[in-house]
């Protein structure tokens, strides 16, 4: 009798400059999802620090380098911050809808305005509209995009100021890419918000957990991460949480004058189309 499950085929990229660290050279290992079982390999790769882009799920496979940590929040532990109760007032209003992945034109006006100021001359700058459509539709697993909207009139739907594609796991959401509007002035912490109802969405379904992807010591632009706890990161031994003591530093470390506090809201590009993510 044939095994139900194929064991996967896992493929390495050639070196390339690394897009978090100057000087640092990255290198992945990944594999195809696809098929009947493409929801569980998902999930367990995911449990091993694997994320997902398109077909593909892949990691960190470099040399000389670890600074790439998987981390996933403790959703029914989560409590907000003063400052993330703020948020969660200020953009209390929105609504936030769950679609199937179905890409639109309104979506990727949204997308080119944040790559436009966020990630100037980024990879992802040169996407196009059909780039965009089989990074949100060429998904083999369960994953929907959730809009966020502000309030509407009468019928007419309101404003599109933010989206995450997200995929829905048996253990937890993992949130693949997210983007907004960068220069709303009434809207300050749009991305933080779309995090926080991240954590909102998972404590309400039992899931106990949402990932977060990559932490990368080092990176100023994804210290962010660590403003959200409890923080488990994946090390040889398993999944460990991380220590009040050294969230606590980390956390000073993000917000002090010259540390990430302009970056804060810049989300990781382990998101990002295979074309772009992948390529060696």
């Amino acid at each position: 009798m044939s095994a139900p499950i194929r064991f996967p085929r896992f493929f390495v990229t050639a070196p390339s400059p690394c897009p978090y660290l100057p000087g640092k050279t990255e290198r992945k290992v990944f594999t195809e999802l696809k098929g009947e079982a493409a929801d569980e390999l998902n999930e367990a790769l995911g449990r091993i620090g694997f994320r997902r882009s398109q077909t593909v799920a892949y990691r960190p496979s470099c040399l000389d380098c670890q600074a790439c940590v998987s981390v996933r929040v403790v959703a029914g532990e989560f409590r907000p911050s003063s400052t993330q109760k703020r948020n969660l007032k200020n953009n209390g209003d929105l609504v936030a809808t769950e679609c199937r992945p179905w890409a639109t034109a309104e979506q990727f006006e949204l997308l080119q305005r944040y790559l436009a100021v966020r990630h100037p001359g980024g990879g992802m700058t040169h996407m196009e509209e059909n780039d965009f459509a089989d990074m949100v539709e060429h998904s083999p697993v369960s994953s929907y995009m959730i809009e966020y909207r502000e309030p509407g009139i009468g019928s007419r739907q309101g404003r599109l100021v933010g989206a995450c594609l997200t995929d829905y796991q048996g253990d937890g959401l993992s949130m693949i890419y997210s983007f907004y509007d960068p220069e709303h002035k009434a809207r300050a912490g749009l991305g933080n918000y779309i995090i926080l109802d991240h954590m909102r969405r998972a404590s309400e379904r039992g899931l106990p957990y949402v990932y977060l992807g990559y932490w990368v010591r080092g990176s100023q632009r994804m210290q962010y991460k660590v403003r959200y706890r409890p923080l488990e990161r994946l090390t040889r031994n398993g999944w460990e949480r991380m220590s009040d003591d050294e969230h606590k530093r980390l956390i000073a470390a993000a917000t002090t004058p010259g540390g990430s506090r302009k970056r804060e809201e810049l989300p990781s590009k382990d998101g990002q189309p295979a074309e772009y993510h992948l390529a060696g």
